[in-house]
């Protein structure tokens, strides 16, 4: 039941409820769909429902995956002494593509912001310190930006009386913006030059 709406702006509605997809750009991908087949329509509405009922938390670090833990975590290949916090699971893939980190990761899924009502209790930060033994270096890869910056804080404070030096990344990702939107080549010098948080 579509309450009146047709089946071309609801499907506007939909799309445009997507981050970073506005009405006019939903509307353009909206009519490039209507273009397709019914073999891409059936193809992309199984895509759909598979990604929504077959992917979900790794037990380990909490980024996405098919299986009950991820690739990341389970390989031997991995520097196990390291953990690089992210932000959101999108994050993981970003900093693993530059090949500049061979570690262990963990997504906090948010950041701590009062002024939505988001807590440390409401992030995967008490999965964090559980993951903590035998780990001497955490890196705080936390887009650059008021609330990370208090979240990197109250990690730090945490994590540095366990013996494990904390640190984040270099200043080479502008202020504001976010991993997402940095070239490799920023992020691996950002990796490279990260520093101690005192």
């Amino acid at each position: 039941m579509n309450n009146g709406v047709d089946n071309i702006e609801r499907m506007v509605d939909i799309l445009s409820s997507l981050p970073t997809i506005g009405k006019k750009t939903a509307r353009r991908l909206t009519y490039y769909i209507l273009k397709q087949d019914l073999e891409y329509a059936n193809n992309f509405s199984a895509t759909l429902i598979d990604l929504v009922e077959k992917v979900h938390l790794c037990e380990v670090c909490y980024n996405f995956t098919e299986t009950k833990v991820c690739k990341i975590c389970e390989s031997e290949k991995r520097d196990k002494t390291k953990i690089c916090v992210v932000e959101d699971p999108s994050d993981v893939s970003y900093i693993d593509n530059t090949n500049e980190f061979s570690g262990l990761y963990h997504v906090l899924h948010g950041v701590i912001n009062p002024l939505n009502n988001i807590n440390a209790q409401d992030l995967k930060i008490r999965e964090l310190i559980n993951r903590l033994q035998g780990v001497d270096e955490v890196i705080l890869a936390l887009n650059p930006n008021v609330e990370s910056d208090i979240t990197a804080q109250y990690l730090a404070n945490i994590i540095k009386p366990l013996d494990i030096k904390v640190t984040k990344l270099a200043s080479g990702i502008p202020l504001g913006t976010s991993i997402e939107f940095s070239d490799n080549a920023t992020i691996s010098r950002a990796l490279e030059g990260r520093v101690i948080i005192k």
